[in-house]
C-alpha cells in the first residue's frame, strides 16, 4: 500500500457564496466539508496548493485519505470536488468520514501483470486483448486496494478471463454482477490475416483472340482506304 495522503486544514466559521468567494480570493485556500459516521458537519479549508497537488494523484480519488485540522484527525473519502468550468480552479470539496468497517463504491484500476510470459502469446503468437481497465467494487474502507492485479500468464489462445474469475480484496464485491452481466475482462486473440488483392491473370488464348481481333480490323481499315483512294483516282480521271 502506498503512502496515505495528507491534507492540512483550518477551520471555517464562514459559510454562503460570499464568504466562499473571500476564503478562496483572500486567504487563497479552497472551502470543503467533512460529513458522516453519525457525527456533525466539519466546515474547513484547505490549502490550494496542497489540494492541487493531491488532486494530481490517481490515489487522490480512490484511497481513504487524511485531514489534520490541528489536533483532530479525519478518515475520510472524496465525494466531491468543484472546478470552476471555464477557469479549472477548484471551488470547493466534499468529504465523508469513513472507518474501516465502512463499505464504499470505489473504481479500482486493473493492474495486467505477466504479459510476456502469456501462453497464447508467447508460444502461439496472439494478441492480448484488454476489454475493461478499470472495475467498481464495493469493499471495507480500510481495505481498498490500489489496484486489481490480473495475472494472465496461463491464458492461452482464444481464452479468456472475465469478471467473476478475477480475484478481488477479502469483503470486495463487484455490486450487481451475476451471469447475465459477466463480461470480458481480457482474452487471447488470433492475429487477424493479412488479406492480399487477388492478381487477375490474362488468359493467353483471350489475348491472342483480341489482337487478331484488333490485326483484322486495323486491316480492314487499311483496305477501305486504297478503295477510296482508288475510287478518287478514277473519278479525276
Amino acid at each position: 500500500m502506498s503512502e496515505q495522503i495528507v491534507l492540512n486544514a483550518e477551520s471555517r466559521e464562514r459559510t454562503g457564496s460570499n464568504k466562499a468567494r473571500v476564503i478562496r480570493k483572500i486567504d487563497g485556500m479552497v472551502p470543503a466539508i467533512v460529513y458522516g459516521d453519525e457525527k456533525d458537519s466539519l466546515n474547513i479549508k484547505l490549502h490550494l496548493n496542497e489540494l492541487t497537488k493531491a488532486a494530481q494523484n490517481e490515489l487522490f480519488y480512490t484511497q481513504v485519505l487524511l485531514i489534520k485540522n490541528g489536533d483532530l484527525e479525519e478518515k475520510v473519502v472524496l465525494k466531491e470536488l468543484q472546478r470552476d468550468p471555464a477557469k479549472g480552479k477548484f471551488l470547493h470539496a466534499d468529504f465523508q468520514r469513513v472507518s474501516r468497517k465502512t463499505k464504499l463504491k470505489v473504481v479500482i484500476p486493473m493492474n495486467f501483470v505477466n504479459e510476456e510470459e502469456c501462453v497464447g502469446v508467447k508460444n502461439d503468437g496472439g494478441l492480448l486483448t484488454k476489454a475493461i481497465r478499470e472495475v467498481e467494487i464495493m469493499c471495507l474502507a480500510g481495505n481498498i486496494p490500489e489496484s486489481i492485479d490480473v495475472d494472465v500468464s496461463e491464458l492461452e489462445l482464444g481464452a479468456s478471463i472475465r469478471l467473476t474469475e478475477i480475484a478481488l480484496p477479502e469483503g470486495s464485491e463487484i455490486p450487481g454482477l451475476t451471469e447475465e452481466t459477466d463480461q470480458m475482462v481480457v482474452s487471447v486473440n488470433a492475429p487477424k490475416a493479412v488479406e492480399e488483392e487477388p492478381v487477375i491473370e490474362e488468359d493467353e488464348e483471350g489475348a491472342t483472340e483480341e489482337g487478331t481481333a484488333e490485326e483484322s480490323a486495323a486491316e480492314e481499315g487499311g483496305e477501305e482506304s486504297s478503295s477510296e483512294d482508288s475510287a478518287e483516282g478514277s473519278e479525276e480521271s
